[in-house]
């Protein structure tokens, strides 16, 4: 407890360290950032950062790191909320076998640590990659739901389906459509 208490005190200084930065240090030369520029749905410059990341570490031996270009801290009932910009997260299982997720944006929560990823994402595992629009990562029920346009490319070939659920335990993948009548499309590379 008292290292995330010290970790929300850093990052509370440094918000208000960025925003001296950016309002008063230089106000006839605006900082230009190549990152800010391509960044949306972000409203009040008040609680940015720049090159977030977090890591964590669980008591199965498993091991989570999320870090972003540029970051927005916010609050949902009582909960610290980190809005993403530009995301790289990688989930280390105890074997240290490691899953690569990027996406154009994401949403942590700081007490759970889930993450919801939207945008060109992209996911890769060994030899395999899935991209898709939506990503949902629940460390509370240690699942991994991904929808949306969905592609998946591995040895084998490619397959397109609406939706993937994999059981972060057991190690389960569930492939399903939306539609009960509609037929996941495979097609073999060989």
């Amino acid at each position: 407890m008292k290292k995330k208490r010290l970790i929300k005190i850093i990052l509370f200084l440094l918000v208000f360290f960025l925003i001296y930065i950016i309002f008063f240090k230089d106000e006839k030369n605006p900082v230009k950032d190549k990152n800010i520029d391509q960044v949306e749905n972000i409203e009040t410059p008040n609680n940015l950062i720049k090159n977030l990341k977090y890591d964590v570490k669980f008591e199965n031996n498993t091991q989570y790191t999320i870090k972003s270009n540029l970051s927005e801290i916010t609050y949902e009932n009582e909960a610290e909320i980190v809005l993403m910009q530009i995301v790289r997260a990688v989930f280390r299982d105890k074997e240290g076998s490691i899953l690569v997720i990027t996406s154009d944006q994401a949403k942590f929560n700081n007490n759970t640590y889930n993450t919801y990823f939207e945008k060109n994402i992209k996911i890769t595992y060994q030899d395999n990659s899935i991209q898709s629009e939506k990503l949902l990562l629940n460390f509370e029920e240690n699942v991994v739901t991904i929808s949306d346009n969905i592609i998946y490319e591995g040895i084998q070939g490619l397959m397109k389906t609406d939706n993937i659920k994999i059981d972060l335990i057991s190690r389960s993948i569930e492939v399903f459509m939306n539609n009960k009548k509609d037929k996941v499309e495979i097609t073999s590379k060989k």
